[in-house]
């Protein structure tokens, strides 16, 4: 059977003996993939299944060395259930002259991605029509029939799918809106976008849109979604002047370090994701995390949009409870290496997205009929546009967050960083992040190093130098440089500026 099924069906799965309304959906789903002769990638390494005994005892020695000689770090954490390869798959041009249709194009990509490693696509607005263009609008597909094709292709290389939606935002010229939904000027305008912020709070907003963030988990076959937060954290000054909306019931306590209604719903729908066995990725705004008093609300959080600064984006994040997915979006950020995004990721157990699926070529912003607005998001599209006509060969960009015209080495160096990665964070390692006092270092670690460990089979050291100058680690024990097999051991290890070493404890 290729498709996963959205419920394990077991004595809470079941009512008056029937399917609950997204198991059918998923077991149908199945049911055609069997008629279709889909197949499915294997079944993933299980430490429960597949740990011998000599794996147990090695994983719990180096737990050990790591609890008897870590004495203060910023976070420990359990790794499970982790899926660190993602990528943001642009379908196609939307607005656009056409609905994107999968094929043999999409297929060659799939491919690459799969031997990339991808584990996730993240699908953006552009698979909806939120503007009305064929006939739907942003709850629907632009191509139904064409949609589910994708997710079936994906499937069959053993990726999940997760499709966009927002549980606040919606256009304003939806026939559904109504302004009584959303608080006096809280809306947003980019781009083709012009969306109200509707209230969290709000019943009629929350009896509009719930139904229709479960057709879409239910609908397509996608394994859970990518959720846009839509939403004006108390914390801003302009969210505290705002009145009530007329429809909004003030049911919670609302303060800049809680927001009670937009905690709620989300935690509403984080629950319906996770009872169907999918996957919520969640995005608040720019760096943020929700302020949810610590109740769980997502299993990765996306983060980095519209920010311009990449040490600061690391420093706000790198706290944010996991998992957390870093986009450095290239719209507003520069960094100074292809090797900066793993820099500022890798030691706070979080890796970056990539971008791919179709080039971004820009015509989205050029749609006659569409109304636009002219910033940032129009200057991209022209940006690529004028690259895609001028030599399309040369436009690696796959995304409004990529970098135009891109650069052919992102891919390679992606993959590699990601080959290096995926050790550190097998299930079951406990991961002690940006490490204080500590026996591991046989002399203090040097101003702008940070230190994270990772333990399982293998116990990894990852050494990041966030310094403008050269550093020297001294390792109370040998390692090797991990990513290479034949490394001497040792226990001086030179960071240069701004760089990044991953160690494997020697044998």
């Amino acid at each position: 059977m290729h498709r996963r099924q959205f419920l394990k069906l077991g004595a809470g799965a079941t009512a008056a003996g029937g399917l609950l309304p997204g198991a059918a959906v998923a077991a149908r789903a199945a049911e055609r993939d069997v008629a279709a002769g889909l197949e499915t990638a294997g079944p993933a390494a299980s430490l429960l299944r597949d740990f011998t005994a000599e794996d147990h005892r090695r994983r719990l020695q180096n737990i050990g060395r790591c609890t008897q000689s870590i004495r203060s770090c910023m976070r420990k954490h359990l790794i499970t259930d982790y899926l660190p390869a993602q990528c943001c798959y642009n379908l196609g041009e939307y607005p656009g002259r056409a609905p994107y249709d999968p094929g043999a194009e999409d297929e060659a990509e799939l491919d690459r991605l799969q031997e990339h490693g991808i584990q996730v696509l993240q699908v953006f607005d552009d698979w909806n029509d939120s503007l009305g263009l064929f006939g739907g609008d942003k709850y629907t597909a632009c191509n139904p029939a064409g949609y589910r094709r994708f997710i079936e292709m994906a499937h069959r290389r053993g990726m999940k799918v997760l499709t966009y939606t927002s549980p606040c935002f919606v256009e304003r010229a939806h026939p559904g809106f109504r302004q009584e939904w959303s608080r006096e000027g809280d809306f947003l305008i980019v781009g083709y976008w012009d969306m109200a912020r509707c209230a969290p709070a709000s019943p009629g907003w929350r009896a509009f849109v719930l139904p229709r963030l479960a057709r879409i988990l239910d609908e397509y076959g996608s394994d859970g979604i990518y959720m846009d937060g839509g939403y004006l954290a108390n914390q801003h000054a302009a969210k505290q002047q705002m009145p009530l909306a007329p429809d909004e019931v003030a049911a919670f306590e609302e303060t800049p370090e809680h927001d009670g209604a937009f905690v709620d719903l989300i935690a509403l729908v984080y629950a319906e994701v996770k009872r169907r066995g999918g996957i919520l990725k969640l995005h608040v705004n720019g760096a943020e995390q929700p302020q949810s008093g610590g109740l769980k609300v997502y299993d990765y959080l996306w983060v980095g949009e519209g920010v311009a600064q990449v040490d600061p984006l690391r420093e706000t994040v790198k706290n944010h409870p996991p998992y957390v997915v870093p986009c450095i979006d290239m719209g507003f950020a520069s960094v100074e290496s292809e090797n900066e995004p793993f820099l500022h990721s890798i030691p706070y157990m979080q890796f970056p997205v990539l971008m791919g699926g179709r080039t971004f070529t820009g015509e989205r912003g050029l749609i006659p009929g569409v109304k636009y607005n002219d910033d940032f998001w129009m200057q991209r599209c022209r940006d690529a546009w004028a690259q895609y006509r001028a030599d399309p060969a040369k436009l690696h960009c796959y995304s409004a967050w990529d970098a135009v015209p891109g650069s052919a080495e992102t891919r390679p160096m992606h993959a590699r960083w990601l080959k290096r990665y995926l050790p550190l964070v097998e299930e079951g390692t406990w991961a002690w992040l940006e490490i204080g006092d500590s026996s591991l270092f046989a002399a203090p670690l040097p101003e702008g190093v940070v230190a994270s460990a990772f333990a399982n089979r293998t116990l990894y050291l990852v050494l990041a130098n966030y310094g403008r100058t050269a550093a020297s680690v001294q390792t109370a024990a040998a390692y090797v440089a991990a990513d290479g097999p034949d490394a001497q051991a040792g226990t001086s290890w030179e960071l240069a500026p701004r760089s990044l070493r991953i160690l494997r404890l020697s044998a």
